[in-house]
């Protein structure tokens, strides 16, 4: 397959002369900043998970690190084709020198695996590690066959510290320890959901009993199957992974219904104020995991700023409440920032790729270094992995709500505040 890395790789080992054929030159060359591509569900069910990317990019571009950069950004519409579609756009037509994804494996895993087979290095987050990895790989249901990644890199957490936490939360609470899972047919649905590999697992090993009927499409409008199964099961938790207008759909049924679970912790659905503040006070005690917060004990590297100075000052530039992904993409911009103040040529994607892989930086979500700690040797190359701790939404008298840490267990750098309360 003829890549733009080949392109390049071909180019400089014969001196063809790029301007002869009207392509450009290196970036280095021709004195210009380094592109950076960066892809983003910027519209769609999605949309909330890049609610801040244009306060973090104007912020980074205006460091004195952001002054040697161009940020090209592209709108996935929370949509995998198209992601992967805007990605080779990036790549062909851009000629961006280093690629930025985030926002769950809809979004991160088209384009990371465009961005492989081009042989351009790439950058991501913002998803659970396994269905990132896993995923992509050709035949995902047999480990044997699995095998590492040479231009795509990933930090996040994994769905074991999601287990960890969450049941951590639920100890807290006197239940039946029945659960209704909520797992859609989608890539984090289908690899968290795994009866064997995936959340029911964790949960059964920590003494839960995981109640899952099965695969639903994304935007659904009708819960009342999975409401009937939770309630003849006698589950009191509810947790799943959920993009936000299905948990919305969900949660108003199951109340119209008559299901009143005593706890209900749901990744992705649950991160955003937005999504809680639209429930009213039906969002009061749901609970979720806490990749980032202002409590968080870390500093930016490129800005000097405290986690709570960071959400202060989105929440005066925005008027907005801040949002857990605040941390992660100032962090992505940290990161691509000292990759390629690393590297002599920008334009050469194994330099580059080399440079990600050395990266050992304190950031504003803590380390990231793809050294291979606590990640399996299968994924060691390519993961690192970031801290979890667990949280509950409170309503305050005004309206609003407040995320307040209530587990720390996997993360005891991270203060809590409460202690996990029941719905009702």
């Amino acid at each position: 397959m003829f890549t733009r890395r080949r392109f390049l790789t071909t180019t400089s080992a014969t001196g063809l002369t790029l301007a002869a054929s009207g392509l450009a030159a290196p970036a280095i060359a021709q004195g210009r900043k380094i592109k950076l591509g960066y892809v983003s569900p910027q519209t769609g069910p999605l949309a909330g998970f890049a609610e801040s990317d244009a306060y973090n990019i104007a912020r980074f571009l205006a460091t004195e690190a952001g002054q040697n950069f161009e940020v090209i950004v592209k709108d996935s519409q929370s949509n995998p084709t198209r992601a992967a579609d805007v990605a080779k756009d990036l790549i062909i037509s851009d000629e961006i020198d280093l690629m930025l994804v985030a926002s769950t494996p809809e979004n991160t895993n088209p384009v990371a695996t465009t961005c492989e087979a081009e042989g351009i290095p790439v950058i991501s987050t913002k998803a659970p590690w396994q269905p990132w990895f896993i995923g992509q790989q050709g035949n995902p249901g047999d480990p044997s066959t699995w095998r590492p990644f040479d231009f795509a890199f990933h930090y996040f957490w994994g769905m074991e510290d999601m287990g960890a936490v969450f049941t951590a939360m639920w100890n807290q609470l006197e239940t039946n320890r029945q659960i209704g899972g909520l797992f859609p047919n989608d890539a984090d649905g289908n690899a968290l959901g795994d009866p064997n590999l995936g959340l029911p697992a964790i949960y059964a090993a920590a003494g839960y009993t995981t109640h899952d009927p099965g695969r639903y499409q994304n935007l659904s409008d009708d819960f009342t199957a999975q409401i009937n199964a939770f309630k003849a099961a006698n589950a009191e938790i509810v947790t799943g992974v959920v993009i936000p207008p299905d948990f919305t759909t969900f949660w108003n049924q199951a109340r119209q219904q008559g299901f009143s679970p005593k706890a209900i912790s749901v990744a992705k659905a649950l991160l955003f104020p937005q999504s809680v503040e639209t429930l009213g006070a039906a969002g009061h005690n749901l609970s979720c995991e806490i990749w980032w917060s202002p409590s968080h004990p870390f500093r930016s590297s490129l800005t000097g700023q405290s986690a709570r100075d960071l959400a202060e000052d989105y929440e005066a530039d925005s008027g907005r409440p801040w949002t857990q992904p605040i941390g992660f993409i100032h962090s992505l911009f940290e990161v691509a920032s000292d990759v390629m103040g690393r590297v002599t040529s920008p334009e050469d994607p194994e330099e580059v790729a080399a440079a990600i892989a050395a990266t050992d930086l304190e950031t504003m979500v803590g380390r990231v270094a793809w050294n291979g700690e606590g990640v399996p040797d299968f994924a060691a190359a390519n993961v690192c992995k970031t801290p979890l701790v667990g949280g509950q939404w409170r309503r305050r008298e005004d309206g609003g709500f407040d995320l307040v840490c209530v587990e720390n267990g996997i993360a005891p750098q991270i203060p809590t505040a409460d202690t996990m309360q029941p719905l009702g």
